[in-house]
């Protein structure tokens, strides 16, 4: 019992000195598995961000498919991990190909039909082909081509963003 409330009460600090320090674990397959620390910085377009998704369908679903765990954003999931693909006034276009920003195709940006589980993801291109409004981005994965973003989701709120830099790759950018 005793070791069992040591490795408990480790496991808890260790938790909490993470988030104080502003460290953040990604353990899902959309981008590089590791650790991160929340940047002061404003995110700027090509930076890595972690956003929560808003209450709501999007939410929900990657609760229940297992997309995302529990964690600490408002709706009570942890966050995403994207890199911000396109910012206020950048023009998006949605094609069979993925999703081209300012006229340049966004790697591994073709929405899937298909998750890895074989379950049928939403319907892609609710963001559409337009001028991305005043605060709000997109955010995509350019590491996975299945990875959930706003191919499916749409665009986010930029006050939601928050930049961050990785401290400790578990598997290397690139691999």
């Amino acid at each position: 019992m005793k070791v069992i409330l040591s490795v408990c009460s480790l496991t808890l600090a260790a938790l909490g000195f993470f988030w104080v320090f502003g460290l953040r674990v990604n353990a899902t397959a959309s981008m590089p598995r590791g650790i991160y620390r929340l940047a002061p910085d404003a995110p700027e377009r090509g930076d890595l961000v972690s956003v929560c998704l808003e209450q709501g369908y999007f939410a929900i679903l990657a609760l229940d498919r297992g997309y995302l765990r529990p964690g600490s954003c408002p709706n009570g999931l942890e966050p995403l991990l994207k890199r911000v693909a396109g910012m206020p006034g950048d023009h998006i276009e949605v094609g069979q190909d993925g999703i081209a920003i300012n006229g340049r195709l966004w790697p591994q940006s073709r929405a899937v039909s298909w998750d890895s589980h074989g379950r049928p993801m939403p319907e892609a291109g609710s963001i559409g082909s337009r001028t991305i409004p005043e605060s709000l981005a997109l955010v995509l994965s350019d590491w996975h081509p299945g990875g959930f973003d706003s191919r499916y989701f749409g665009l986010v709120p930029m006050a939601s963003l928050r930049k961050v830099e990785p401290v400790f790759l578990i598997t290397p950018e690139g691999e």
